[in-house]
């Protein structure tokens, strides 16, 4: 989907995904100390609001200029007077270059992209990370299509945590966790599984 395509999907809707953030995201990060954030195919802000509102400086990237829009109207009325902790950018991934070494914390949720882009944009992520920070990488995994439930059916697009690991190799991030995660999701009364492929790696 290109962001003509996602901005009709974000403008179809109140909120495509949910307020709160993603649990990988606030397993990884509830116990940090508030620093500077990165979140890279941000959507509508979910993580980047919610570090924010726990003192976090949040740059939030996105091509689609509608979820932009729903983040910053969010931001107005969760952070009020701290609405300036959340920087938003209108930018392709592909193209975006953000500050080397520059954050405490760099995420990236469910950029499903073909390995070209994905590799560029992992790479640019793990540069990004500051000393000490972290990159979290969380996707729907490869595994997803045959034995989970949502996310993409074009395997293009889906990839393990080892995958991930393999595109930032050389970059100086020495991996924490790498592994496929389990989550259950409920749908037409049913519980199901989805596979996620999550990354944790940190920047000595």
């Amino acid at each position: 989907m290109d962001s003509a395509e996602w901005d009709r999907l974000y403008a179809g809707r109140d909120l495509v995904w949910s307020a709160g953030p993603n649990r990988w995201v606030e397993e990884v990060a509830a116990g940090l100390p508030a620093g500077r954030a990165l979140d890279l195919a941000a959507g509508e802000g979910r993580n980047a609001l919610w570090l924010a509102e726990r003192g976090w400086s949040v740059t939030a990237v996105d091509f689609s200029a509608v979820a932009l829009d729903r983040a910053r109207s969010l931001a107005v009325r969760r952070l009020a007077e701290s609405a300036d902790r959340l920087d938003l950018v209108e930018a392709d991934l592909g193209e975006y270059v953000p500050a080397r070494r520059g954050y405490d914390l760099v995420i990236v949720a469910y950029l499903q992209a073909g390995e070209e882009l994905r590799r560029r944009v992992l790479r640019a992520a793990a540069d990004a990370v500051a000393p000490g920070g972290l990159l979290l990488v969380v996707a729907h995994d490869s595994d997803n299509l045959a034995h989970g439930v949502g996310g993409p059916q074009d395997p293009a697009v889906l990839y393990t945590a080892d995958d991930a690991v393999s595109d930032i190799d050389g970059l100086g991030l020495r991996t924490v966790r790498a592994e496929p995660r389990s989550r259950e999701v409920s749908a037409d009364g049913r519980t199901r599984t989805a596979i996620d492929a999550f990354l944790l790696a940190r920047r000595e």
